[in-house]
């Protein structure tokens, strides 16, 4: 399987519990890497592939006018939009709050899923990932 990376993703959402987080927009960083068929790099065409721009582009356009109490909630949604519109078999994602408390850089949470349960790959790439 071969992946594709996007990495320090800057996106605004309206993501928490806390009143301050509900009313109005914050900064999060998202790292993404998903696995891509192989016949792209065969076939050298876009088509056999997923279109990272796009990709970006649908994140932003959901977050924009969707709400979440949880980071994990959000972090599932992401998941299940690459999976369903993108056909992407495996996913991994990182989402961290930037700056939501005092001399706390990021908080966030972790995903990796296989689409219908299927394994992670033996060997998953971390590019894009904190270490």
């Amino acid at each position: 399987m071969d992946f594709i990376f996007i990495e320090a993703l800057r996106v605004k959402s309206r993501v928490g519990i806390y009143p301050r987080e509900r009313v109005t927009e914050q900064p999060l960083e998202l790292n993404l890497t998903f696995g891509v068929p192989d016949a792209a790099a065969e076939h050298d065409d876009i088509a056999d592939t997923i279109d990272y721009a796009k990709v970006i582009e649908r994140i932003r356009e959901e977050l924009a006018v969707h709400q979440f109490n949880l980071i994990e909630t959000l972090g599932e949604f992401i998941v299940k939009l690459l999976f369903d519109e993108f056909g992407a078999p495996w996913v991994k994602l990182a989402i961290a709050k930037i700056g939501v408390m005092k001399d706390v850089r990021r908080v966030g949470v972790f995903i990796e899923r296989g689409r219908n349960g299927a394994e992670p790959p033996d060997h998953p790439p971390t590019a894009g990932l904190p270490r």
